[in-house]
């Protein structure tokens, strides 16, 4: 199969961003240029300490509030399909004439710290889809499956005028608080005949899921789907109703055959639009970027913390009480923190 060309020809090199330079990248983001869209993901995702100031001036300069845009978290554990889903849900959406970026999470190894597989290759039929954009990030040791700034790449992939931006997840069972707290709809996938769907019926991951998917239901797992999609409906029935007032939806679907793709899409859509009439959609991200402001000064106070001279001199010693069991965590912390406020 030939591969499609990029919908804009227009290219941007890949080389380090100045900080005079970050409104021209922002300007090419917000024509739509792909190249460019890259490069600010890259530019935002830099653990380099010199572009943190070029790169949050480039997620201010994007911070346009996009209420026609959706955010869509799709989790589930592995093996449940979810690279095959988005790629028939994907290609369906960019059919209607919808503009798609799928932002992927790759998993990471924690022993050579290494992306374990490319979620990019997973996808084929997307990958070269030119209304589609698709960017493999790499986890980390960052929990609920979501890559350290992803909240980051959504703000501009809405800059460059993508209506539907798709975060998978990596579905490892880490905690998917992270993942909902950035996104419009949640959906979860589960597998049927695997044991799952008693693993599926769990008071926090049901509260969060706008939507249950049964995937892979086709040839003769078709019963088990079936029955299963029974088990979810009637656990979702034990749920108090969502405060939005949107019941979430049990459906099926195999995406090697296509089959209830289509469903899906419109129970997003009706989704989208209760949420924009009730105003609950701009409402919520609001809450978001307030809990984003935290985390974020969270992680700053962190990094302030361990990069100080003193506390790095003494964090070996600390670590090495705390293993013997000469030192609780909790004092070896306290001990820490005292260290650092005694020498700022």
């Amino acid at each position: 199969m030939t591969a499609k060309r990029s919908a804009n020809p227009s290219r941007i090199k890949p080389s380090p961003v100045k900080r005079a330079d970050f409104e021209g990248l922002a300007s090419e983001i917000k024509r739509g240029n792909r190249a460019a869209l890259a490069q600010g993901i890259t530019l935002v995702e830099s653990t380099n300490p010199e572009h943190l100031d070029v790169a949050n001036s480039l997620i201010e300069a994007c911070m346009i509030p996009k209420p026609n845009s959706l955010r869509i978290g799709i989790t589930g554990v592995p093996g449940v399909g979810k690279s095959t889903f988005i790629e028939s849900f994907g290609s369906y959406l960019t059919g209607m004439g919808k503009k798609v970026a799928v932002l992927a999470v790759d998993p990471t190894s924690t022993l050579s710290k290494g992306s374990i597989m490319g979620d990019k290759t997973r996808m084929p039929e997307l990958a070269t889809d030119p209304m589609a954009f698709i960017r493999p990030s790499p986890a980390g040791s960052s929990l609920g499956g979501v890559a350290r700034k992803t909240r980051e790449a959504i703000i501009l992939c809405e800059a460059a005028g993508y209506d539907l931006i798709i975060i998978e997840t990596v579905g490892v069972g880490q905690s998917e608080i992270a993942v909902h707290s950035m996104v419009d709809f949640f959906l979860l996938l589960k597998i049927s005949g695997a044991g799952d769907e008693l693993q599926g019926i769990k008071r926090g991951i049901m509260e969060m899921a706008d939507a249950v998917v049964i995937t892979k239901a086709d040839g003769s797992n078709i019963a088990d789907a079936e029955l299963a999609m029974t088990e979810f409906r009637r656990a979702l029935q034990l749920y108090p109703p969502k405060a939005n007032g949107w019941q979430p939806k049990v459906m099926l679907a195999s995406a090697l055959e296509g089959t209830g793709i289509e469903p899906i899409a419109e129970t997003v859509f009706n989704y989208q639009s209760l949420m924009q009439d009730t105003g609950e959609l701009l409402a919520k991200r609001a809450r978001q970027n307030i809990e984003w402001m935290e985390q974020t000064l969270n992680t700053m106070l962190a990094d302030e913390l361990r990069s100080h001279k003193k506390v790095n001199e003494l964090i070996p010693e600390y670590e090495e009480k705390v293993a013997q069991n000469r030192m609780s965590p909790f004092r070896a912390a306290e001990a820490l923190l005292l260290a650092y406020r005694n020498a700022t």
